[in-house]
């Protein structure tokens, strides 16, 4: 079978004659993924909770299709587009007693009654209306363009509540005009009677600042946006408080550029790129506008707790550390929020740390502008984890006028938390060595739902607890990856299930623990049920730090007599992929079983860094990526050679983007344990990343120099040693191609000869051509062949 698959991968006329006798082949892995089937995708509820809306492709067409299923039905049935957008649930806002909602569609607000089922469209405009909500008052508040305006349902009259303007306010000075004009503008009224007319209208009615008539009422404050961005307004429940944000953007920065060199033009054309870490990031403030005052006001930050206090790795830069120490500036932080309780009494303010070191949960004093502490997350190395995040509010919100609750890992891992306003309480809601990974509050307020990994890492299943906390009752049961999407009545749940060696279908169950899931497609095709796809072997071990680590083997059934074993390394870092779901990496597990199918033993390894195992695991890579995150794939193949017979000599690895960064510092830092390496698009100097994912992890380059050219392989690259396939697309505008093209050349200066650049014209960072991913995986497979069955 060998013989006939390495005759199929290097001659392109052998596909339909190998066919026939080897069962797994790179051709039909990369060239066609449909082949295997489509899985049922963006899944979505009607209002009334009694159908569920899907797309899918069961027939290997050339795009998906809608269909739809009961909850009395077991049947799938295509459905029209139109019934798509007259059925569906959509994001309605809801008044306090639960008779009326609002929802924007395309651009306009609809008012919906829930007693009568009647919908009354209340705009009707070019431009776009946004953001509608109820105020206490029973009237409603919407968005159009920078302005927020206000609906009294009772009277039909629209007023509007803000009045931003564009640019800077105009000074004393600006309407001053010349002598000249003057004498000029006196002789013109003197001679024409048209001009004394209209300067007695002009008179009569004023025009404001935009140079509209003003209304008949009081004028509305300008509030001058000056050269800045307009973002987050919010008003309070009560009308009484806008806030709102203004970003300053970034300046003096340099944006990269990535030439495109395959085009219908038949010229070169350049694609605008992201800026490095490093550079310039933008900065924002926060305001208040009180409607009732009708005064202007800045949000106050610096009297937030540590607002001033210095990261601990500063303290490898004494003379830096000293100096920032001089300067005693408050940090620059990012303000969200404000989010409101239900009567407007309250508002919380999340605020992240541009360092990426704090995210401080916050009360606000709207007549002031103050805040005060309710809870702080500090983290040397960088906030995040699920349900946090550092460049978002988070899993938050208001159970009542009293409660609000938030994420935290300050156990380790992120549990659910609740903080009680009012006593100043905080209680932890779950706990254990596990994670709650997505969180929604019921419409009634008694219960979250959450889907968390608490029965194993590996596993994810659905849960339920009562917001005064108790044991979780655990909803769904199949062993693998549940992803649930919860219907209106909250009554059904549609999952998204998968297993090791089963892509994902979709199932139907009431939402009661014990409850049966009913499988409502079938989605892989039979060429794909022929083949007896492996269920990896699932393991986990200590590494040299005592950590445990988890991965994934995939056993040959005939081992080469060389014993060979190839180490797959999953990309983005923080990303897991050693579960008992199926893999997001399909194309890499199918290529893992043709490995062993050809007498390769292959792991698959969590490694620090991975997501899935709390906080430790997170953030055991800050300031050295190429560590811990290395040393784990070394101790993985450690475990092969003492307890699956791999032979040390003949290890080779592979992985793309985060995967090929580890890969060049295996082959580099590691080269008496890997004979050979495929890196695909690879990070290849984090100084040419982008800011937010690196400068988390590593910081600055230019303030943390030494984690990055202890995190770079480029500046390994002398160390090379064993065989070296790189593989990158050209116009890749994630990890620029300017990245291989500059470890290319440290390689011809330092005159290493063991190594191949493999270049994709026409792809980005994740390949769409499947002749791309064929000749890619061909070459892999070549350079294990070749290197490591000697």
């Amino acid at each position: 079978m060998k013989k006939y698959l390495l005759f199929l991968l290097l001659c392109p006329g052998g596909y339909a004659f190998a066919q026939q006798i080897a069962p797994l082949t790179v051709d039909k892995i990369m060239r066609d993924p449909k082949w295997m089937g489509v899985a049922p995708t963006n899944y979505r509820w009607t209002a009334d909770s009694k159908t569920l809306y899907f797309n899918w492709n069961p027939e290997n067409k050339t795009k998906e299709e809608l269909y739809k299923v009961s909850v009395n039905s077991t049947k799938p049935v295509k459905a029209t587009e139109k019934e798509d957008e007259k059925l569906l649930s959509l994001n309605y806002v809801y008044n306090k007693e639960n008779t009326l909602g609002l929802v924007e569609k395309s651009g306009d607000i609809y008012l919906q009654n829930l007693k009568t089922n009647k919908e009354t469209r209340l705009t009707n405009t070019l431009e776009r209306e946004s953001n509608p909500v109820f105020l206490t008052n029973g009237n409603i508040v919407f968005q159009k363009e920078d302005n927020l305006y206000e609906v009294d349902l009772q009277s039909a009259e629209t007023k509007q509540l803000t009045n931003f303007v564009k640019g800077k306010k105009p000074s004393k000075t600006d309407g001053k005009i010349s002598e000249q004009d003057k004498w000029l503008k006196a002789e013109q009224t003197d001679l024409f009677d048209i001009i004394k007319k209209r300067n007695a209208e002009a008179k009569d009615k004023p025009r404001n600042a935009r140079g509209r008539f003003a209304a008949d009422t009081k004028s509305l404050k300008e509030i001058y946006t000056e050269e800045k961005f307009l973002n987050g307004v919010v008003i309070s429940p009560d009308g009484h408080f806008i806030t709102y944000k203004l970003i300053s953007p970034a300046q003096n920065n340099h944006n990269t550029i990535v030439p495109n060199y395959v085009t219908s033009s038949g010229y070169t054309e350049d694609i605008p790129g992201r800026t490095k870490v490093g550079e310039n990031e933008g900065t924002s403030q926060s305001f208040i506008y009180d409607t009732q005052k009708d005064t202007v006001y800045v949000i106050q930050t610096a009297t937030i707790p540590g607002i001033k206090d210095l990261p601990d790795y500063l303290k490898d830069y004494p003379k830096a550390q000293e100096e920032a120490k001089k300067k005693n500036e408050d940090r620059n932080v990012n303000l969200f929020g404000p989010i409101w309780n239900e009567n407007g009494s309250t508002g919380i303010m999340i605020a992240v740390s541009t360092d990426n070191k704090d995210r401080w949960i916050l009360k606000l004093d709207a007549p002031t502008g103050n805040l005060s502490l309710v809870n702080r997350q500090r983290d040397e190395a960088w906030i995040g984890g699920p349900g946090i995040g550092s460049y978002y509010s988070g899993n938050v919100g208001w159970i009542d006028n009293n409660r609000f609750y938030y994420q935290s890992e300050a156990t380790g891992y992120s549990h659910l938390y609740v903080a009680n306003l009012s006593t100043g309480e905080q209680k932890q809601l779950t706990s254990g060595k596990w994670e709650v990974q997505t969180l929604k509050l019921s419409k009634d307020k008694s219960t979250f739902y959450f889907t968390a990994n608490k029965e194993h890492p590996g596993i994810t299943n659905f849960f339920k607890i009562g917001v005064n906390g108790g044991e979780p009752i655990q909803i769904t049961s199949m062993k693998g990856l549940n992803e649930i999407t919860l219907s209106p009545d909250e009554k059904w749940i549609a999952i998204n299930y998968s297993f090791m060696d089963k892509p994902w279908e979709l199932y139907l169950q009431a939402n009661n623990a014990g409850a049966n899931a009913v499988k409502i497609t079938q989605s892989t095709s039979t060429e794909f049920n022929s083949y007896k796809w492996r269920q990896p072997e699932l393991v986990s071990f200590k590494n040299r730090y005592g950590a445990d680590v988890y991965a994934r083997i995939y056993k040959s059934e005939n081992p080469d007599p060389n014993r060979p074993a190839v180490v797959f390394v999953h990309g983005a870092g923080y990303l897991q992929n050693v579960h008992y779901g199926w893999s997001q990496y399909f194309r890499e597990y199918m290529f893992n079983n043709l490995l062993a199918d050809n007498g390769y033993t292959v792991i698959d390894i969590d490694y620090t860094g991975s997501s899935g195992y709390g906080r430790d695991h997170r953030t055991g890579i800050y300031r050295h990526m190429g560590g811990k995150d290395l040393t784990d794939q070394v101790d993985g193949v450690k475990l092969l050679v003492e307890k699956y017979g791999v032979n040390p000599k003949h290890v080779g690895l592979y992985g793309g983007s985060y995967g090929g960064f580890i890969t060049l510092m295996a082959m580099f830092n590691e080269p008496d344990v890997f004979t050979s390496g495929a890196a695909l698009r690879s990070v290849t100097d984090w100084a040419h990343y982008n800011y937010g994912y690196t400068s988390n992890i590593l910081n600055e380059p230019f303030n943390d120099p030494i984690a990055y050219k202890q995190s770079s392989p480029i500046y390994f690259a002398d160390k090379l040693k064993g065989n070296l396939l790189m593989a990158h697309g050209m116009v890749d505008v994630n990890v620029h191609f300017q990245d291989i093209v500059r470890i290319t050349q440290r390689f011809i200066e330092l005159g290493k000869n063991n190594w191949e650049l493999a270049v994709y014209p026409v792809e980005d960072h994740g390949f769409i051509e499947p002749s791309s991913w064929t000749d890619e995986y061909k070459r892999i497979f070549k350079l294990y062949e070749n290197t490591l069955k000697k």
